[in-house]
């Protein structure tokens, strides 16, 4: 058994200053030579991404869901998801950042709150923008994008981080304003702390006991926390992670499915394949093959 995977993951690089945010167009991704992945392949992140089109047509993939995109499509994207640009002729920007960026400048609250933006399992990754908010989210961007390329003194940091910090705070309205989120749900923290546990955990134990023990609450507690959030119970939420980490796996290596079935915990490969087949409707290689 491997002790780790080949899955491509690109970490965060700023090939221009020291700074932990950066902000690229789009349209520039075409002519990026010094890329270490194509991004057009689905790959895996370790920063969070904001993508804002202002011109354009396409889908972007995420975590092997497709997104139609056009002029004020807005995308927000979590670290440790994968990810793929269309090649089309969009344009717009892409503002990157590692948490330690925003930890070093918000509130510890505010910084939590950024972050359950970024939660796909808690509200769409998607919202598409109205003329008026489009203009409004562009300007800050275009904010943003001045003050680190044209000002960038001493304070363009904090500046940068305050700016980005008001753009999350106004996406983070929207999606409240149009009913897409859970943000305000009881047992939102727990949720969090369980999604957690069971994307480390997931190829260790499937059993909900198991993470019921680990967050010191009643089985019935768990199953709670998930109807609350996800309206499903705990045992589905917890294979729909185990799955989705079973396709990253999949798409993102070149373990044969003997291997990866022993690394996500099947003894026996067939139990591996009946259990795929089950969930997604298609053998582990057909998926693979698919997504080439």
């Amino acid at each position: 058994m491997p002790t780790k995977t080949d899955i491509k993951q690109v970490s965060f690089q700023n090939k221009t200053s020291d700074s932990l945010f950066d902000i690229v167009k789009i349209e520039d991704l075409h002519g990026m030579e010094n890329l270490d992945h194509s991004p057009y392949n689905f790959h895996q992140i370790d920063f969070y991404m904001l993508v804002l089109f202002t011109e354009g047509r396409g889908s972007h993939g995420i975590d092997f869901n497709d997104y139609e995109h056009s002029k004020g499509t807005l995308l927000s994207i979590r670290k440790d998801q994968i990810h793929k640009f269309s090649k089309t002729n969009s344009k717009g920007y892409l503002l990157l950042f590692t948490d330690d960026f925003l930890i070093s400048y918000i509130e510890k609250k505010e910084v939590s709150k950024c972050f359950q933006l970024f939660n796909e399992l808690i509200n769409s990754p998607k919202i598409q923008l109205n003329d008026r908010d489009f203009e409004e989210i562009l300007l800050l961007v275009h904010k943003i994008k001045e003050e680190y390329f044209e000002v960038h003194d001493e304070q363009s940091t904090g500046i940068i981080c305050s700016l980005l910090y008001i753009l999350i705070s106004k996406i983070y309205r929207l999606k409240s304003t149009e009913n897409v989120t859970t943000f305000n749900k009881k047992y939102l923290s727990e949720f969090i702390t369980l999604q957690t546990l069971v994307e480390t955990n997931c190829f260790a134990t499937k059993k909900v006991n198991d993470y019921a023990d680990l967050m010191s609450v009643s089985s019935k507690t768990l199953n709670n926390i998930t109807n609350s959030i996800l309206h499903k119970p705990a045992k589905k939420f917890i294979n729909e992670i185990f799955i989705t980490k079973i396709k990253r796996l999949l798409i993102n290596t070149n373990l044969s499915i003997k291997e990866i079935a022993y690394q996500c915990g099947f003894e026996e490969t067939t139990n591996f394949y009946t259990f795929f087949k089950k969930t997604v409707l298609t053998t582990p290689e057909t998926f693979r093959n698919s997504h080439k």
